[in-house]
């Protein structure tokens, strides 16, 4: 799909990805971007630098683990542009914390990384399903692929918003919606970086794996992918690569993993 004249809502867009994909989307010229975010400033500030450089957008603050809150989305974007053609359910959380975390903790993770998007499909697919087209952008990680050392609660449900994604592209590419899960390694953002800082086993095992992008870098990959209609977008291309050594011999890319992540902790700790 190319974004042309297109009209896109991303959640979670106050910052980080979901802030570069709002701007990169307004430069391709879309007819209307919804930026929403559970932080409304941000969300204003990034559509207010989107209207400022001649783009078309619009904030709303809202909780995308709230199913009125998505479909309220649906409705401001019909209001002000049209029918929604690009829905990028791209909120995400992260605690860095094991198989015991709180069962909040758990609970939230289950809420943002997996629910977000059920909820977002629910919203979106009946008025994509009645047109015969529509996109869906499910951001998911490269953890949802492989993992992420020392943090149980994300690795799990990144795994789940792949596999939700896959059952979405099974069911609906023969209607007509694409889908797409986004799945990039480390990336400069506020959910990763202040881990590295702090030396946490999951954000530095995550920072020795590939360099890190930049939002913007993301961004570009999102755009590329989607115009080419890719299932899987992936910013670094060795996530690919060490997704295929995983499927071809599980056992042994278990040992690299533990043995990768004690090397990479070693060094920063």
């Amino acid at each position: 799909m190319e974004l042309t004249d297109r009209v896109a809502v991303v959640t979670g867009a106050g910052h980080g990805i979901g802030a570069a994909m709002a701007r990169r989307f307004a430069r391709e010229n879309a007819r209307g971007v919804v930026v929403s975010d559970l932080d409304g400033a941000a969300a204003e500030a990034v559509a207010a630098s989107i209207t400022e450089a001649g783009g078309r957008a619009v904030a709303s603050t809202a909780d995308a683990c709230v199913k009125a809150d998505l479909r309220g989305l649906l409705s401001i974007a019909e209001q002000r542009f049209g029918a929604v053609d690009l829905f990028c359910s791209n909120a995400g959380m992260a605690f860095g914390t094991g198989v015991h975390a709180a069962d909040e903790q758990w609970e939230r993770s289950w809420s943002v990384n997996v629910m977000q998007h059920v909820y977002a499909a629910q919203a979106a697919l009946p008025s994509m399903l009645g047109r015969g087209e529509g996109y869906l952008l499910i951001t998911a990680s490269a953890a949802g692929l492989l993992n992420a050392p020392g943090d149980a609660p994300y690795s799990v449900t990144k795994h789940a918003a792949v596999g939700l994604a896959e059952w979405l592209a099974i069911t609906y590419r023969p209607k007509g919606i694409r889908v797409s899960a986004l799945c990039p390694l480390g990336v400069r953002t506020g959910l990763l970086t202040p881990g590295i800082e702090a030396g946490h086993p999951a954000a530095v095992a995550i920072a020795a794996t590939a360099p890190l992008l930049e939002p913007d870098d993301v961004a570009d990959s999102v755009v590329a992918g989607v115009a080419a209609e890719r299932f899987l977008i992936l910013p670094h291309a060795c996530a690919g690569e060490a997704y295929a050594r995983k499927t071809d011999d599980l056992d042994g890319w278990i040992d690299r993993m533990i043995a990768d992540t004690a090397l990479a902790t070693g060094k920063l700790g």
